[in-house]
Order: C-alpha cells, then sequence, then structure tokens
C-alpha cells in the first residue's frame, strides 16, 4: 500500500477515535516515543516551543485521556473533523512527512454547532507492517485565540 493511502486511513481513523469514540483509541494511533503539541500559527512561525497541549510520549497522551473521562469537569461537547487531502513532503521506506488542513467543528449538548478550530496538522509518520503511527504532530491552529475548552484534542 503507497505512503498516501496509509496515511489517508490513519487519519480516518484518528478523527473517527476523537469524534466518535472510543476516546481511548487515540493514543493508539502514536508510537511510544511520540511527540504531539497543540500551538498557534503566530507561535509556529516564531519558534515558540510551548504549546496549549504538549506531550513527549503515548502514556502522556493516555494521561490525558484518563484526565479528560475522569478528573476534569467541562460541558458535554462533541467534535467533527473535517480534513483536507494529506499533502506529502517527504518519504522514504520507514517515514513520512506531510501536511494536512483541518476544520474542527464542536457541537455542544445544549447549545449551537460552531466552527471550532482550523488550522494543519504537521506529522511525521513511522511506517510498519501496512500501518502508519504518527511519531510526530505538531497542530498548527490558525487562530491565535485558543478557546478554554479544549478538552478533547484535535
Amino acid at each position: 500500500m503507497d505512503a498516501f493511502t496509509l496515511i489517508s486511513r490513519a487519519q480516518a481513523s484518528y478523527v473517527r477515535a476523537i469524534d466518535d469514540g472510543p476516546i481511548e483509541d487515540w493514543p493508539e494511533h502514536f508510537t511510544n516515543d511520540a511527540f504531539y503539541k497543540v500551538t498557534t500559527a503566530d507561535n509556529h512561525r516564531r519558534g515558540l516551543p510551548a504549546g496549549v497541549i504538549w506531550a513527549n510520549n503515548k502514556a502522556m497522551l493516555r494521561d490525558r485521556v484518563s484526565a479528560l473521562k475522569e478528573a476534569n469537569i467541562y460541558e458535554p461537547h462533541a467534535y467533527r473533523h473535517l480534513l483536507g487531502q494529506p499533502a506529502i513532503l517527504s518519504e522514504d521506506v520507514q517515514t513520512v512527512t506531510s501536511e494536512t488542513s483541518f476544520l474542527v467543528i464542536r457541537i455542544t449538548g445544549n447549545g449551537p454547532t460552531d466552527v471550532f478550530a482550523s488550522g494543519r496538522y504537521l506529522d511525521e509518520y513511522s511506517l510498519a507492517g501496512g500501518k502508519a503511527l504518527l511519531s510526530r504532530r505538531i497542530v498548527v491552529c490558525d487562530s491565535s485565540r485558543t478557546d478554554t475548552l479544549l478538552v478533547l484534542p484535535l
């Protein structure tokens, strides 16, 4: 299977875990030593390392899911991700880098459906066994304003 198809399948599975659950499946889209960060376009352009969400391994991603389910208190809501086609930036036998545009709609239980975030995924995938796993995902949000309700991952 080619890299584009592997990444397209991985991305579809990734957003399905967030949008439709179970959310516990979300960290399984990453390698054990993966890096995940959500940042703004301005911070990314300026090379600022901090992120709204920052994790440097799969265990941190699992902790985020645990906190989301057991510790955090927030208004019930759901996301719906709309993804563009992944652009393959480079590839070799084991690694592919890509960029994918996204739009995330937030649906609240008793409120409106709103555009929540737009931006792009800057990804590095590890390819093995006919599967693509994220070894690095930087989520670059177009807006410099982040809603305080960034509970679910993007």
